[in-house]
């Protein structure tokens, strides 16, 4: 039976205004909607009539020096390619030195014009590409001032179930909420995806969703021009209908803003959801229920919202078939690490371990360790000690190959494995093998050779030894993968 939410008499009432700041207000789906696909009420309407009176003048907030001053410093610590212009992010330094007091002025009096931002098209592991907008390093600083001033006035009104692209929230703690709920017994998953989100947000809808709470005009106006403005791709500028490109500062907090919606609407039928950027997943009890939620939420998404469900990849799973955020979910609420990120990762070694590279092995080895260091740390929380093992094997069978192919003649490899102290009768036995170079390379003699103490030797970083060192409570476990992770 579902709760009668109680309405404060007044919009500064506690349960709609967070205390110790009453300029932004905390609520949940059960405040801004009484039933689900019902009215907005009256409380929040009025909550939003009063946000929209105290933010008249929040572009006086937004090019206030101190806050440019921060904007600044973000973007020249995120760094990043040049937009259109060429400008670099080391220029940036000195340009708002002298020009400071001239951006201030086209801010407050509206006429800032951003200008194009630069596409690139990055390739999405099953296929398809996932297009970004690098905008001009002005225009970034720009975006980055506005969103710390929205950011103040969206956060406390974001639901508590939304983790992607929030200050002090992270993937690993959507992860675990997500296992909480698996351990409650939630043993269903409705696996969302949203079809080129980021591609296809409605302008017209997004301007609309800011201005009910947002009262200054020249923001709404400035905003919406960096919705509108073109983007070059090979050289042709074009421009944008719809869509928010990644690749900004804004372009998150945005996302955000029109998916909150979302998460409100989840929030007030009182299903148990997380949702990290465009990546969604609500856990239901039955096949049955998940069947209706799958229903349900893809018409609301597409009729209320002017989004696009994709049919073809939003699923009805368990937690131990899931792939959100690179992790599945085990039967008592801890976690895995998917079959699609390990093979994910595997082709990034593969291609890092190229026997056709053209470098030392020292120089393979320090492009190898930060790849293998970032990885772990990220699924640290995952229990894969089995898997590790096999894919740490599979790993140092490439690097033996990449070593006897640098040797590139018979006698090559005579010298080296004669140095590694090897018997003379296994050394030629080897080096005149004609067996492939991988497959020679998981040969007795070439395991003898490049032991681990050899491995050691060449610093290649242990994913399974720091897994079990570093991370004591997920490493006792293990993790069966169906089919391993061998191969090529």
């Amino acid at each position: 039976m579902q709760k009668t939410v109680k309405y404060p008499e007044s919009p500064r009432d506690p349960i709609l205004w967070g205390e110790g700041d009453m300029g932004s207000p905390v609520v949940r789906g059960g405040d801004v909607y009484p039933k689900p696909n019902g009215r907005v009420s009256l409380q929040w309407l009025t909550a939003c009539e009063e946000e929209r009176a105290l933010t008249t003048d929040l572009m006086d907030e937004i090019a206030d020096l101190s806050n440019l001053v921060t904007a600044m410093r973000q973007v020249v610590r995120n760094g990043g390619s040049a937009g259109i212009d060429g400008e670099t992010v080391a220029q940036l330094k000195e340009w708002f030195s002298h020009n400071w007091l001239g951006l201030q002025s086209s801010l407050l009096e509206g006429s800032y014009l951003p200008q194009g931002v630069r596409g690139v098209r990055i390739p999405k592991p099953k296929g398809g590409y996932r297009q970004l907008g690098i905008p001009t390093v002005k225009d970034r600083l720009v975006q980055q001032a506005i969103s710390q001033v929205l950011s103040k006035r969206y956060e406390p009104i974001f639901s508590e179930h939304s983790y992607g692209f929030r200050s002090g929230r992270n993937a690993h703690q959507a992860l675990q909420k997500a296992g909480g709920y698996v351990a409650e017994g939630y043993k269903y998953v409705v696996d969302l995806d949203l079809e080129k989100f980021f591609d296809k947000v409605n302008h017209d809808r997004l301007l609309w969703i800011l201005g009910t709470r947002i009262g200054d005009k020249r923001v709404l106006s400035l905003v919406g021009r960096f919705l509108r403005s073109g983007i070059m791709q090979d050289g042709l500028m074009s421009q944008r209908l719809q869509g928010t490109p990644q690749g900004s500062p804004l372009s998150p907090l945005l996302s955000n803003i029109v998916l909150d919606e979302l998460d409100k609407e989840l929030e007030t039928r009182g299903h148990r959801f997380v949702r990290y950027a465009d990546d969604a997943i609500i856990l239901v009890g039955s096949e049955e229920a998940a069947k209706r939620v799958q229903r349900s939420i893809t018409n609301y998404i597409e009729n209320r919202m002017a989004l696009k469900v994709n049919q073809e990849k939003s699923r009805i799973c368990k937690p131990r078939e899931l792939n959100f955020l690179g992790h599945s979910i085990l039967n008592d609420g801890g976690l895995g690490i998917s079959r699609e990120s390990l093979l994910r990762f595997k082709a990034k070694l593969r291609r890092i371990t190229r026997r056709n590279k053209g470098v030392s092995l020292e120089q393979l080895i320090q492009g190898l360790n930060p790849v293998l260091r970032g990885w772990l740390n990220y699924f640290r929380y995952a229990r894969m000690k089995k898997a590790l093992v096999r894919l740490e094997a599979w790993l140092r069978r490439r690097i033996r190959c990449f070593r006897l192919k640098q040797c590139k003649r018979t006698f090559g490899i005579v010298r080296f494995l004669r140095s590694r102290g090897l018997p003379e009768q296994r050394v030629w036995l080897i080096a005149l093998s004609g067996k492939g170079w991988y497959r020679l390379a998981n040969s007795p003699g070439a395991n003898e050779a490049m032991n681990l103490e050899w491995f050691n030797e060449t610093g290649l970083f242990s994913l399974s030894s720091s897994y079990c060192l570093t991370f004591k409570e997920t490493a006792p476990y293990v993790t069966r993968m169906r089919g391993g992770v061998r191969g090529r």
